[in-house]
């Protein structure tokens, strides 16, 4: 069973090119970790939210992954005063 993850940012508009590109630093950390399928970035057509979509081929590689981007992502992964509102992050399971 594949699982994944969706999360929705609030980045601030002064600081919304400056997040989205925390976001990619993000997402080529979870793309290096063995058992992650795919990650992207997307943006809200009006540039209210960052969204980040990530795949895992098990909960072992999702909690792997995590391992990885907390230890070598830093600074990247921290809600912070730049953003306007708490992220909203769903975990997902194929079925």
């Amino acid at each position: 069973m594949t699982v994944g993850m969706i999360a929705f940012h609030y980045p601030k508009p002064a600081h919304f090119e400056e997040f989205v590109a925390r976001v990619h630093r993000v997402r080529d950390v979870f793309l290096a970790t063995p058992g992650c399928l795919s990650a992207e970035v997307w943006t809200t057509p009006d540039d209210e939210a960052v969204v980040s979509t990530v795949t895992w081929e098990s909960d072992a590689a999702f909690a792997a992954s995590f391992a990885v981007v907390n230890e070598s992502a830093g600074d990247d992964i921290v809600f912070d005063e730049r953003e306007s509102r708490p992220r909203e992050i769903t975990r997902l399971r194929s079925r």
